[in-house]
């Protein structure tokens, strides 16, 4: 059985652990968790979405929810929605960027964040229970539709950014939803900041094209597009859109480790502060927070712990490496909108009074290399994986608590647990690729041997 359950939500395979009996009890224990108050439903374009939209109503209807259906809509939406319309609680229904047969629940609380490890505990305390207690008759909850759902994130993120300026760049971009939910937003941001957009993927029907995952070996044709398109840059956004990789004006895959340090640049050069990123971020995110004179701190992996960082430090932006922007005067949840508006901003020259090509501005930071691997393991292996690592090398700075981290001078490495699926994961960086290849192919040998 594929079922996932843990204190960030529930994934698994439709018809293989997934199934609308444990999907309604999972939107029963939310509603409960939200005092039967409003909850604001969301989904990503997969096809099984219906389905389970249906049993999350269904759930949360049954408690006595008053439920908000945002339809298709992007998992930063549905966080927005939620402190937007002071609702209780909200659901997005997706997996992210797992394959298209998996599907899941993401619950927001009701600042419209990701469940910290508090919430997460009561809602695995609450479905641990036998039975929970209806609403009669006369006091079932409603749904209502939200046609409009986006149209209130969406000028938020606008507010956020010089509109005219961006305009004035008339910049062209090429914007590859993947037949995901960032196709209910992505074009209309990119058309309102002025630009020439060519969508690829942009029916939200959950057919992928390509891969889920935004990552380099699923974008070729995003690549090449920018390139017969003559495009100054090219985005692509995972299902959900939470994520956001990046493609250079020269079709150069610059990844979503990137997505991050660009927005950081755009951002502290305007209004320097406090930035937060987690522990297997590149290390070209301290470089910026210093050349901006602005303080850095690092979390655990996982949103929900960067935005507790984020809050403790009163962070002016936030995020992983994983393409995730977090920016708190839209929300505490990562989005691609986000960091769509502030690349284009940057592109603009806002805030740096030099317009450049998205080549020369990533060109103008200091080099890194960052690879990733990892292995279908038990979470309860890591350990072993943990001790192999630290063993193999003697000779670094280990930091324990999300999995282990080793450092040096001028590289690092860590062995983590997936926080939503069955697997090991291996990260190495280190300033040129064939160091960090080499850096995370021999960790990784290590950590097979020891968990096998």
């Amino acid at each position: 059985m594929q079922r996932i359950l843990s204190i960030s939500g529930l994934r698994g395979i439709v018809g293989d652990g997934l199934d609308p009996n444990y999907v309604i009890r999972f939107a029963q224990a939310i509603g409960l968790l939200a005092k039967r108050g409003t909850v604001v439903v969301g989904r990503d374009g997969r096809v099984t979405g219906p389905m389970l939209k249906r049993a999350v109503l269904a759930g949360l209807e049954s408690v006595g929810c008053r439920v908000i259906d945002a339809g298709i809509t992007a998992t930063p939406t549905c966080g927005f929605l939620v402190r937007h319309l002071k609702a209780s609680a909200g659901i997005e229904i997706t997996a992210s960027h797992n394959p298209v047969e998996w599907n899941g629940l993401k619950p927001f609380s009701s600042e419209g964040a990701v469940f910290d490890e508090a919430r997460g505990k009561a809602l695995l305390a609450l479905l641990s229970q036998e039975s929970f207690e209806l609403s009669p008759w006369n006091s079932i909850g409603r749904t209502e539709g939200r046609p409009d759902a986006g149209d209130a994130h969406l000028a938020k993120v606008l507010e956020q950014v010089d509109v005219e300026a961006i305009r004035n760049r008339r910049l062209k971009v090429v914007l590859d939803c993947n037949h995901g939910s960032g196709s209910a937003l992505g074009p209309k941001l990119l058309e309102a900041l002025g630009c020439d957009v060519v969508v690829l993927g942009g029916t939200p029907d959950g057919v992928f094209e390509h891969p889920a995952e935004p990552l380099k070996e699923n974008l070729g044709g995003l690549c090449a597009a920018v390139l017969s398109q003559g495009a100054d840059v090219g985005f692509a956004q995972d299902p959900d859109a939470d994520r956001l990789a990046i493609v250079d004006n020269r079709g150069r895959h610059i990844g979503e480790e990137l997505t991050l340090a660009l927005c950081a640049d755009y951002v502290l050069s305007r209004s320097p502060g406090p930035l937060v990123v987690n522990g297997s971020t590149s290390r070209l995110s301290a470089d910026i927070a210093t050349r901006h004179h602005s303080a850095f701190h690092r979390s655990a992996v996982g949103e929900a712990n960067v935005v507790a960082r984020m809050r403790e430090v009163g962070a002016v932006l936030g995020g992983e490496g994983n393409g995730g922007v977090i920016e708190p005067r839209v929300g505490y949840v990562r989005d691609s909108l986000v960091g769509m508006a502030y690349v284009t901003a940057g592109l603009a020259g806002v805030g740096t009074n030099a317009q450049r090509s998205l080549a020369e501005w990533v060109d103008s930071f200091p080099a890194y290399s960052i690879v990733k691997d990892k292995l279908t393991c038990p979470a309860d292996r890591l350990g072993d994986a943990c001790r192999a690592l630290e063993k193999k090398y003697p000779d670094a700075t280990a930091t324990q608590g999300d999995g282990l981290r080793l450092d040096w001078a001028d590289r690092w490495v860590q062995v983590r647990a997936s926080n939503t699926e069955p697997i090991l994961r291996v990260i190495a960086e280190a300033p040129d690729e064939a160091r960090a290849v080499a850096l995370c192919s021999e960790a990784m040998a290590a950590v097979r041997a020891a968990v096998s």
